[in-house]
């Protein structure tokens, strides 16, 4: 009877009968857990993909281990670095370290009369003499509408005209600074990078060029001079340009007309006019629009009728009219080749005076 094991027609040709070819090859439970198994997908069965049992994985070397959602974050974080690094090289109005130190300079022109200076005729009226075109206070200061410029908006440009407006009235109307002494209200203007230059000028004026406190403001000395009329007349205009694309630049060129009498004099005294042009240059970047102040860059001053003699650094020095009028010292001749008189410091002829 044949083996209840071998096939009904018994073992093939070859075969080794009993004797299993593969009773030799043993799968323990290591072997088993140690194999991948992966399932194809439907996709793959129906292509015939049964040549390769598992997928090939892409080495990243060192990034390799990494998750993809971190790769996809740290890829997010070198594009946004990349892109800060290159619109800050890249972008024309970025905001450069601000001006320090000493950055105004001025000019003083002393007008001294060609002959005696006469009073008013009518001290209740000191003004009536004036031509056409002067107006009271911030009236005649003749400050445009704002209009934007190549850089800067309607609204910049016409807060940049208000604050030069607010200081002009601070620093050439304002009877507090004329003939008080007080210099607070004008510094509050002043970006602090000026600052102190200005304080500087108060506190030791000196005609250098940079720290003639008539530089920043219009003042009379209080011990010599009163104004006998509360309005001050003015003519003049602004113009708006810009330095660069950064800096908005404005112009202002005026006449102020002052009306003085001497300090502690009584109604009716004698009263002189006394005419001060200023032509001033203020700049502002966006950091002094914001906080509402300025850099006064260039003033340049005349004033008549002064006497030659005397300096404006600290306090413009009119000559004040007796009753019968006054005289004052004729200009001095000067030499181009004494370099002890510094050659910024000109004296001209007040014309009618």
């Amino acid at each position: 009877m044949g083996d209840p094991r071998e096939p009904p027609e018994g073992a093939p040709d070859g075969g080794s009968g009993n004797e299993d070819e593969y009773r030799s090859v043993v799968f323990d439970e290591s072997f088993v857990r140690a194999a991948r198994i992966q399932e194809l997908s439907a996709r793959e069965r129906l292509a015939g993909s049964f040549g390769r049992a598992t997928r090939t994985r892409v080495r990243l070397g060192p990034l390799g281990t990494v998750p993809r959602q971190a790769l996809a974050l740290l890829l997010l974080i070198l594009l946004a670095f990349a892109a800060a690094v290159y619109f800050g090289v890249s972008a024309p109005n970025r905001q450069t370290a601000r001006p320090e130190g000493s950055q105004l300079t001025v000019s003083l022109v002393a007008l001294s009369p060609a002959s005696a200076v006469r009073p008013v005729a009518d001290p209740a009226s000191p003004f009536a003499a004036l031509p056409a075109g002067y107006s009271d206070g911030a009236i005649g200061l003749g400050t445009p509408a704002g209009a934007a410029t190549e850089h800067f908006s309607r609204v910049e440009v016409t807060k940049a005209l208000d604050t030069v407006q607010r200081y002009l009235v601070a620093s050439s109307l304002a009877p507090a600074a004329l003939v008080q002494g007080a210099t607070a209200d004008v510094r509050a203007f002043v970006t602090p990078g000026e600052q102190a230059q200005f304080d500087t000028s108060v506190a030791q004026p000196v005609d250098d060029r940079h720290h003639a406190l008539t530089g920043w403001v219009v003042r009379f000395d209080p011990a010599q001079v009163a104004l006998a009329a509360d309005s001050v007349k003015v003519v003049g205009a602004m113009r708006i340009d810009e330095a660069d694309s950064g800096t908005l630049q404005i112009t202002t060129d005026h006449t102020f007309v002052y009306a003085l009498k001497p300090a502690g004099a009584p109604s009716g005294a004698p009263v002189t006019l006394e005419t001060v042009r200023r032509q001033l240059t203020f700049q502002f970047d966006r950091i002094d629009l914001a906080s509402a102040q300025l850099r006064l860059v260039d003033s340049v001053l005349q004033a008549g009728p002064v006497p030659c003699t005397g300096s404006l650094a600290a306090f413009v020095q009119p000559v004040l009219a007796g009753p019968d009028g006054t005289a004052a010292p004729a200009p001095t001749a000067v030499d181009p080749g004494n370099h002890a008189r510094p050659a910024w410091q000109v004296c001209a002829v007040l014309a009618g005076g």
